[in-house]
């Protein structure tokens, strides 16, 4: 397994630890991520999530192998579990950062209550060059905070943009050097530990309440047609140029 889970002082880490592939994440690991939430949110002693990966890397994203074999196709997918086990966390969860966050590497920011990134972080949504389409109501969130010309840059061309660009698009709250990032994102995370647990949760759900309904709405549209898009041929020729190790040529289309 390379997902590594740990609780102390009040806090729920979930650390990616795959580094020999990028933290590329597999069907199981987004399943192990999801029972960690689930178990946060159960566990009466735990105030506050971290989710960290490894030094110079967050995640790549989805394993590409993985992803083919097992493709999302229903509810219980497992990267469909885990988003839903991240949106439904009641208890703050904060997202450490130092390296590369691709794909639904920046995705699952979007739903953190924190994040820190490292001055070398690296974001990016490449999900157009893959033939698909953005996912977990990203095409909602991201023009919601960053406006729609720059959405246009991060979503359509798939541009991507260091940790002071996140946090000056308000995906994050601030950028360090990378080795103050994990300890800095702990000791936010271990603040939970002296407020009420009570208001912590209902603040937090007062604050996504009004954002709910649009962003599950968003989800179950992209959903539909990232399923779609999988099929067509334009994601068979990326994915396919992927596996030979090629550029792929969309001049067809």
């Amino acid at each position: 397994m390379s997902i590594r889970t740990a609780t102390f002082n009040g806090v729920a880490t979930i650390e990616i630890a795959r580094p020999e592939k990028k933290n590329a994440l597999t069907g199981a690991m987004y399943r192990a991520m999801a029972d960690a939430l689930v178990a946060a949110k159960e566990d009466a002693a735990v105030r506050a999530v971290l989710i960290t990966g490894q030094p110079g890397i967050f995640t790549s994203g989805n394993d590409i192998e993985d992803f083919m074999q097992r493709p999302p196709g229903s509810d219980e997918s497992p990267a469909i579990v885990f988003m839903k086990a991240l949106m439904g966390c009641d208890k703050p969860v904060v997202a450490a950062v130092t390296g590369a966050a691709i794909g639904i590497g920046t995705t699952m920011l979007l739903h953190c209550d924190f994040v820190f990134v490292s001055d070398e972080a690296r974001l990016a949504m490449p999900f157009v060059s893959l033939g698909l389409v953005p996912e977990f109501a990203s095409s909602l969130i991201v023009p919601q905070l960053m406006g729609n010309a720059r959405a246009a840059e991060k979503l359509l061309l798939g541009d991507p943009f260091s940790g002071a660009d996140a946090v000056e698009m308000g995906i994050a709250n601030a950028v360090l050097p990378a080795a103050e990032v994990a300890p800095h994102a702990r000791r936010i995370a271990e603040r939970f530990n002296t407020l009420p647990p009570g208001a912590v949760r209902e603040t937090k759900q007062l604050m996504r309440r009004y954002r709910a309904g649009a962003a599950e709405e968003a989800i179950r549209v992209e959903s539909g047609v990232f399923a779609a898009r999988l099929q067509s041929p334009e994601a068979k020729e990326a994915f396919g140029a992927f596996f030979q190790k090629r550029k792929p040529d969309f001049s067809k289309f």
